[in-house]
């Protein structure tokens, strides 16, 4: 129910988000190392008076997101580190707190450069989620029901790949990986046998592990301002294991956001998840969303122009 309490809360927790954000560039010259941080809070609310005719329902929400880049470059040496995290819940009423957004993303790359465009590179990522996901269903008696699908470590990826890397300016890079191992983590297998009674995410029931020794990746990645204040950034990934090689057992994932800066403070984001990956489901898999918050960012360089 709609109270002043409640209003206040929200406007203090928005409040707050104002006040410690800003966009920080501090250069340094001097050193080997680029530094950028970013992170953002996005909130939503909404509330109705018990005599509200309309119809509605009383909510909150809320989305946060860190992204912190750490890359060296000496002459023709590179070391690039990544984490990029993502978690959001939306608490209807009636219904209680449901995940809608997580991901953790951890990539570390060294790379030795032969000339402006092209490298040699080894590196080693890592992805999962933090918290548990559920397929929401209604029982035989018209009763929504929760099924556990996902949780941290379940499944989690650690794929190390060689190969070589493209990159003819800071806005794309592209790996291609001939050599690739992938290992994939369910802990507590047993526990998700909605996903697949045999081999949930590929890994057998009853077991936590699986390893694909030999296998090809490709990542492409691009991030770039593609007008003023205005940022799209997207990653690709592809996998596929030499031993069971044919179109349907290939990884397909495709992330990719859209940022407009509408001011120091405030941006708004629209973004989506396309995944197709045959030990998880056989159709494409979807994930859309929009929001509007706060962000913070920090660098020790200066991005160059881009045209």
């Amino acid at each position: 129910m709609f109270s002043l309490k409640s209003f206040s809360t929200l406007l203090f927790l928005v409040t707050l988000s104002i006040a410690t954000s800003a966009q920080i560039v501090r250069i340094d010259s001097a050193t080997f190392w680029k530094k950028n941080f970013k992170a953002g809070l996005n909130l939503n609310q909404s509330s109705f008076s018990t005599n509200w005719k309309a119809g509605g329902v009383n909510s909150f929400g809320f989305n946060a997101f860190l992204n912190t880049k750490i890359n060296y470059k000496k002459e023709k040496k590179s070391w690039t580190n990544e984490v990029d995290l993502l978690y959001g819940m939306v608490n209807n009423d009636g219904q209680g707190f449901r995940k809608t957004l997580d991901r953790i993303y951890l990539d570390t790359k060294y790379g030795y450069d032969f000339n402006e465009n092209w490298g040699l590179f080894t590196a080693l990522n890592f992805s999962s989620q933090f918290a548990e996901g559920f397929k929401y269903e209604e029982d035989v008696n018209g009763v929504e029901q929760g099924r556990l699908i996902s949780n941290f470590l379940a499944p989690a990826f650690i794929t190390g790949s060689l190969g070589f890397e493209y990159s003819p300016d800071e806005s794309f890079k592209l790996r291609l990986a001939p050599i690739a191992s992938r290992l994939t983590i369910v802990q507590n297998s047993r526990r998700y046998l909605a996903v697949d009674s045999v081999a949930p995410y590929g890994v057998k029931v009853g077991e936590t592990l699986r390893v694909e020794a030999l296998a090809f990746q490709m990542l492409a990645e691009y991030n770039k301002d593609i007008a003023e204040n205005l940022n799209l950034k997207w990653r690709y990934l592809f996998f596929a294991n030499y031993q069971t090689l044919e179109a349907k057992t290939i990884d397909h994932r495709l992330d990719m956001n859209i940022t407009a800066q509408v001011n120091k403070f405030i941006n708004v984001s629209l973004g989506g998840i396309l995944l197709y990956d045959f030990d998880q489901d056989s159709g494409v898999q979807l994930s859309q969303a929009f929001s509007l918050g706060f962000l913070y960012t920090f660098q020790n360089y200066k991005d160059k122009k881009r045209q």
